[in-house]
């Protein structure tokens, strides 16, 4: 039900993202994970259309977090800032951070060799159902999406290019 994937320019470290629908605690992993409590990003899956996404957000928050560049405090909340087509931290966490009332959440981790979490610890906290994260883009809300990123933004042409070559977003913003 969740997804693993090594990073391909940090074959050490690995991100593994688990979906749930139906959550009923939002507000209680919000505070959790704010706290230091969830050691992973808490993300709202109706601003992402494809798992690739976060990888991306995932591979550039380890490389800042290891060039010391970093805009954030931690490598979960650089990956949230990453999703975000602006440079607005506080933006970011608002539209693509779970917020207390949403009924569905991405959990996305990231480990190393040297460290190796728990998913069902991890898991076991939401009270919610866990499917296949490959519903991701079922959860998708395309109005959402196309105003956060314009189909004239340079951010959205660059994710359409570098990302998805543009055959996977082309029914969402055409």
């Amino acid at each position: 039900m969740h997804l693993i994937q090594k990073l391909e320019l940090f074959p050490d470290h690995r991100v593994t993202q688990m979906l749930f629908k139906e959550v009923k605690n939002a507000a209680e992993l919000k505070k959790s994970a704010m706290e230091g409590k969830i050691n992973g990003a808490l993300i709202n899956p109706t601003m992402l259309v494809d798992p690739f996404q976060v990888l991306v957000a995932a591979n550039k928050a380890v490389h800042l977090e290891k060039v010391e560049k970093m805009k954030t405090r931690t490598l979960y909340s650089e990956i949230i800032f990453n999703l975000s087509p602006t440079n607005n931290i506080s933006d970011a966490f608002k539209r693509f951070g779970i917020s207390d009332g949403d009924d569905s959440v991405l959990i996305v981790m990231v480990d190393s060799k040297d460290e190796s979490q728990d998913v069902s610890d991890i898991a076991a906290r939401v009270e919610g159902r866990q499917v296949p994260v490959e519903e991701l883009s079922s959860l998708s809300d395309h109005a959402k999406i196309k105003k956060v990123a314009p189909s004239n933004s340079s951010a959205f042409h660059t994710c359409i290019l570098l990302c998805y070559g543009g055959d996977r977003l082309h029914s969402c913003f055409s």
